[in-house]
């Protein structure tokens, strides 16, 4: 039943009655606007009403079969009225299915699940309204881009829930679950910014690149801008401009990590990520002014970010970082997890923080450890970055990428000082 807002128990319904009404409104009113639909405001508020009504009578009369009843009524009437006015044309089968929706929201409201109803009615309104966008993402989609999701559906919803949740191994630290968790996070933000970079596309320049390029892959967007940054040496400046907004973001992915993974920690680190992300800023501030009109950004291609066999493989290295973590830290204390990240962060940065907020939440580091073994892996990762520049898109490069490195170190190491 709905909660009562009115005092005669007689009233006492007709809340969920006109919630019912708002969500019809709701849909109808995006109905309204399209010309091949057959249903508008009226016809969607009297359907969510009549769902409500039959969820009521089903209810009060012991008798379920009556919601069901109405459902097909409904749905047949408007099946009926498309089919006998098509003249051979579309049906219009996006009303009808939204019609049967409305009516199972009327329902959804009586029993109780207002805000579901609610927040559900308002996504259906988003889809039915934003028609065209979605027609054009769908076209622009290559066969790599559903494969990546697909592929991503596999990790988050058929293999995830499976995992064992249940500790094994040295410290009972290695957890299946955890771990196969930790791949389905990183291969997302890989993942959305593949599919923010694919939906922009370089129209829109450098800055754009070099954010989606740093959240999908801020290695893959080095590696490919150093190459560029030696074959157009007239565009080393956007190359660089680039290389550093992508390696910038990874603050900021870091952060989304700690969040999402360990929030007590978000007061501990924000300091020190922070002070690089400021620092950073100032540096991409300045080097942005001196482009001048050079702003445009060659492709950038970047694989598919969720291929089975590289989620296994990140899979594979966040559980043996997390070991060897756990290992060194029991044997020679916060140090042994100090070298683990030294060395693991020259490739990755991802894996040795998500193991060391996996061993906070063990009790098996404490805070500040976490903190500094983040930083020494952030501060291990831009020295390959660096040498990555220098060896491959050579000194003039290099020149144009190294203060940038040089600001976002120097801003960790003050803010994990002074905090």
């Amino acid at each position: 039943m709905p909660t009562l807002l009115f005092d005669s128990p007689n009233l006492a319904p007709l809340a969920a009655f006109l919630t019912s009404l708002g969500i019809g409104l709701l849909i109808g009113l995006e109905r309204e606007r399209a010309p091949s639909a057959k249903a508008g405001l009226r016809t969607f508020a009297l359907v969510a009403l009549a769902g409500t009504l039959g969820a009521l009578l089903s209810e009060r009369t012991g008798a379920p079969w009556m919601l069901g009843a109405g459902l097909l009524i409904m749905g047949g009437m408007m099946v009926a009225m498309y089919f006998r006015d098509t003249n051979g044309t579309d049906p219009g089968t996006t009303t009808i299915a939204a019609v049967v929706v409305c009516y199972g929201l009327g329902a959804l409201v009586w029993y109780g699940m207002t805000q579901l109803a609610v927040t559900l009615a308002i996504l259906v309104t988003v889809l039915l309204y934003f028609k065209a966008e979605l027609e054009n993402v769908s076209k622009s989609l290559t066969r790599t881009d559903l494969v990546s999701i697909l592929q991503f559906a596999v990790l988050s919803f058929v293999i995830l829930p499976v995992v064992p949740n249940e500790g094994f191994g040295p410290y009972l630290a290695l957890n299946p679950y955890q771990a196969w968790w930790m791949v389905v996070l990183v291969s997302g933000l890989s993942l959305a910014g593949y599919g923010a970079l694919r939906l922009a596309g370089q129209r829109h320049g450098t800055l754009l690149t070099g954010l989606f390029g740093g959240v999908a892959s801020s290695t893959a967007t080095t590696l490919a801008f150093s190459r560029h940054g030696r074959r157009s040496p007239v565009q080393a400046g956007t190359a660089a401009m680039v290389i550093l907004l992508a390696n910038w973001v990874v603050l900021v992915r870091l952060g989304i990590m700690v969040a999402v993974v360990s929030p007590a920690l978000l007061t501990a680190i924000l300091p020190v990520l922070g002070s690089g992300l400021v620092a950073g800023l100032v540096v991409l501030i300045i080097h942005w002014r001196r482009l001048g009109e050079q702003k445009t950004a060659p492709e950038l291609e970047i694989s598919n970010p969720t291929e089975i066999k590289s989620a296994l493989t990140f899979g594979l290295l966040y559980s043996g970082v997390l070991l060897a973590s756990a290992w060194l830290s029991d044997w020679v204390g916060s140090r042994g997890v100090y070298a683990v990240a030294l060395a693991s962060g020259l490739t990755d940065v991802d894996a040795i923080t998500l193991s060391s907020l996996r061993l906070f939440g063990l009790g098996t580091l404490v805070a500040p450890d976490v903190v500094t073994t983040v930083l020494l892996a952030v501060l291990s990762n831009i020295v390959f970055k660096t040498g990555l520049t220098l060896f491959i898109g050579g000194r003039a490069l290099a020149r144009h990428v190294l203060p940038g490195f040089l600001a976002v170190a120097a801003g960790l190491v003050l803010g994990w000082g002074l905090f």
